[in-house]
């Protein structure tokens, strides 16, 4: 038996951090799931089709390490070249490699606040200096004057709040930006815009999608940026060596190559985001525009973390993070028509404007 500690062995550095957490995924049956963004609809029937023609046989052999014909139907349908573009196991992946290629020891990496919770969970595993961007009454952006740093992630739209912020502005950042920018679309899809073109056009900026929201493959785990080469190549170098499975290339690939049946996807859920906003607030809450698959809103009474609680004994999920910006919010995902119905009620009974 050895006298020191275990969590002695551990970095000082990760033993001081606080992990990122996930949504609750139940383990149960029954319940109805708005809590973590997923899409309520099935993928491609292609998808099922690509899956059905991997043979087991296949899985002994490595898969293609460069990920070249998922690249090629991505650059395809993004009008640059598989050069400028970077296949991941999921967005995450992509965060965490640039903070690997983009960011020296002595950097920083910026995100707003409140956003993706993951970004200051990155940094401290590099052990790199945060610069948060605290986002204004309204969870508007105002960049301070002279503000820079190594690598910023810029979510649009945001999480948890659904906000697009204009196009113009996030282009002006990217011109004067000294360091690298993300472009964290990963619910572009949802949304009037995208940034897209600014990845086309400038050799600091990364656009990086995913497949998880509205390809409706959260259990799969493909995400991939698009941009200059230079950056894409950076990250070819800092990547795993087989990043991503055989099953995951062909799947990713399947659902690309049906943009018809996710833009049907979209559009019913676009649908019942309208719907669920005028419902809430005919009930009097506050609602975020959203540009998102989910809508970001602040319950009156109770208060977010009493009817999240009184949801979930209902058996529905919702996410609440508590703390001061955002702890009278509540973000609650597009289901389906039925699970969104389900949710109306309750809150009316929540809010007594219905028997229980």
């Amino acid at each position: 038996m050895h006298d020191r500690a275990v969590d002695a062995l551990v970095c000082a550095r990760i033993r001081r951090m606080i992990a990122y957490t996930p949504g609750e995924q139940p383990a149960e049956a029954g319940f109805v799931k708005l809590n973590t963004n997923e899409n309520p609809y099935p993928p491609s029937p292609r998808v099922e089709e690509a899956l059905r023609r991997l043979k087991p046989e296949q899985l002994r052999l490595y898969p293609d390490p460069l990920n070249q014909r998922l690249r090629q139907t991505i650059a395809a349908l993004h009008g640059c070249d598989p050069a400028q573009v970077f296949a991941a196991n999921g967005s995450d992946e992509t965060l965490a490699l640039c903070t690997r290629a983009f960011v020296e020891d002595a950097g920083s990496i910026g995100y707003f606040v409140p956003s993706y919770s993951l970004y200051p969970v990155l940094a401290d595993i590099r052990g790199v200096e945060r610069r948060p961007i605290e986002l204004g009454e309204n969870f508007e952006w105002r960049m301070p004057a002279g503000y820079g740093c190594s690598l910023f992630f810029l979510t649009r739209p945001n999480a948890p709040t659904g906000v697009l912020y204009p196009g113009a502005d996030v282009r002006a950042f990217c011109e004067r930006c000294d360091g690298i920018v993300v472009l964290d679309e990963a619910y572009v899809d949802f949304a009037r815009e995208s940034g897209l073109r600014l990845a086309l056009d400038l050799d600091n900026v990364l656009v990086m999608r995913s497949l998880s929201k509205s390809y409706s493959l959260a259990g799969l785990r493909v995400g991939y940026a698009v941009g200059h080469a230079d950056l894409i190549a950076a990250l070819f170098k800092v990547k795993d060596s087989y990043n991503l499975d055989r099953v995951s290339q062909a799947l990713a690939e399947a659902a690309l190559s049906d943009q018809a049946h996710m833009r049907a996807n979209v559009a019913r859920i676009l649908a019942t985001r309208a719907r669920l906003r005028a419902a809430l607030e005919g009930l009097d809450w506050t609602v975020c525009p959203s540009d998102a698959n989910f809508i970001w809103a602040r319950p009156p009474g109770l208060g977010a973390a009493e009817v999240f609680a009184r949801l979930r004994r209902r058996r529905i999920l919702v996410r609440y993070w508590p703390g001061p910006r955002t702890g009278e919010f509540l973000r609650i995902s597009i289901g389906t028509d039925e699970e969104v119905d389900r949710l109306i009620a309750a809150l009316r009974a929540v809010a007594g404007k219905d028997a229980p």
